[in-house]
């Protein structure tokens, strides 16, 4: 491969770190992206871990007690440690054939979308066309995905804050869309702060109220799961049950979206692999969101609610802190999850902005986005539990599942047989993956409804 080639595919494929005169010179056989990678504050392990176990320990852990609601206890773990697996399984998938295109085209990183192009412009034939429409579909996938995700965290916000104040005042239970309009003036003020550095305190403090808020929810499920009767929790609910138990795990462990800038900041081949970063990160992800769910619905059996603080007695003074504290934790991480869409949309709308121009439209584009996050919030009112049903099957299994599958597929295309393993496994999770699209989908917008 020559200098100029190398030269193009690094601009086509936008990869983070830029090669330089020495990289090209010691590009041979058996490349090594991670000795080729120019950065200036690497992560080590450790550091990887944390990131790993921040993107995928959110909110979403509140909810897994309703999933084995729907479940039950013996189906609901069982079925938390498969579906673990299964995500965890799948981030190999993508990692991997990152990693085996960085190898090809003698570049040291490719991020999610990056590498969505360079597996079909290195795939079968037919497929190098659609190259850029692959990475316009991830993109697209990971900005509507963080979206939607937002619109979540608002409808959590304004439940807390009617749950709160209804203590004091009962009519204000049934406030929660005003309380949306009060978030969507505070998010339009918060959401103009533009450089990452500058969120590292509200993550601070997102972080010490989110601790806050667990740990006294967790005292509440302790007291209330030694006055339960084992006989009154079922171990396993039906069929039924299974789609929005998937739908809800997948929502609150999936964290695909952090993956590839957690890989691509390492400098050493540390993140896949026994014991990689990722396989720990998920091990302690899926116990502690089996415990989480386990404890959860074993406190409070089927009045267990869309997230578990909701079950809190109101007009306790600890249980209106979780309250309290939940709600200020969700609202600076609306602001960190907003950076990432927000990041991917404005660099493709600045180049077509005079520079002059860039503060004002910015402004405008930041505003129009946190308005429509929030009317998609308001469009679901108080219907937590569908919203996350529908995230889990339309958008995390997208990327998390199907992307991946389809990804590997292609990577190894020239491998393909009748009896091709690789070809079959990939096949099963695109299977896998369309049960919950379809099924997920279907139940989630018939709860809506109800």
């Amino acid at each position: 491969m020559t200098k100029k080639k190398i030269e193009l595919v690094t601009t086509d494929f936008k990869s983070t770190t830029q090669l330089t005169n020495n990289d090209l010179m010691t590009i041979q056989d058996g490349y090594n992206p991670y000795q080729n990678r120019n950065l200036s504050h690497p992560n080590t392990f450790t550091g990887a871990l944390i990131h790993i176990l921040k993107g995928s320990l959110g909110t979403g852990l509140l909810a897994v007690p309703r999933a084995f609601m729907n479940s039950g206890l013996l189906i609901g773990t069982v079925g938390t440690i498969v579906i673990g697996f299964i995500c965890t399984y799948t981030i190999h998938l993508l990692v991997s054939a990152s990693k085996k295109l960085c190898v090809d085209l003698k570049l040291p990183s490719l991020g999610f979308a990056e590498t969505a192009e360079a597996v079909f412009e290195n795939g079968p034939g037919a497929l190098k066309k659609w190259s850029k429409e692959a990475k316009l579909f991830v993109d697209v996938s990971l900005t509507l995905t963080h979206f939607v995700g937002n619109a979540v965290y608002v409808v959590f916000i304004s439940e807390s804050m009617a749950k709160l104040i209804g203590a004091y005042h009962p009519p204000a239970q049934h406030w929660g869309q005003y309380f949306k309009l009060v978030i969507l003036v505070l998010l339009i003020v918060f959401c103009q702060i533009r450089e990452l550095k500058h969120l590292v305190p509200f993550s601070f403090v997102a972080n010490v109220t989110m601790t806050l808020a667990l740990v006294i929810t967790g005292y509440y499920m302790v007291i209330d799961m030694v006055k339960v009767d084992p006989s009154e929790r079922a171990l396993a609910t039906g069929l039924f049950g299974l789609p929005s138990f998937f739908c809800t795990v997948l929502f609150a462990m999936e964290g695909i979206g952090t993956i590839m800038p957690v890989e691509n900041s390492m400098d050493q081949d540390k993140f896949i692999g026994c014991p990689g970063v990722l396989n720990v990160a998920m091990s302690c992800v899926v116990i502690f969101y089996t415990v989480i769910g386990f404890c959860g619905y074993y406190a409070f059996g089927d009045k267990t609610n869309a997230v578990i603080t909701q079950n809190l007695p109101s007009g306790e003074i600890l249980a209106q802190v979780v309250q309290a504290a939940i709600s200020l934790a969700i609202f600076f991480t609306f602001m960190l999850q907003y950076y990432v869409p927000i990041d991917i949309t404005w660099r493709r709308i600045a180049p077509h902005v005079p520079p002059e121009r860039h503060d004002l439209v910015q402004i405008g584009w930041r505003t129009l986005t946190v308005t429509f996050i929030v009317g998609v919030a308001a469009a679901a009112g108080d219907h937590l539990g569908p919203l996350i049903d529908l995230m889990g099957a339309v958008f995390f299994s997208t990327l998390g599942l199907f992307v991946p599958s389809l990804l590997d597929i292609l990577v190894h295309w020239k491998d393909w047989g009748a009896h091709n393993w690789v070809l079959v496994r990939d096949l099963m999770l695109i299977v896998f993956y369309l049960f919950g699209l379809v099924f997920g989908t279907y139940f989630a917008v018939m709860n809506f409804f109800e």
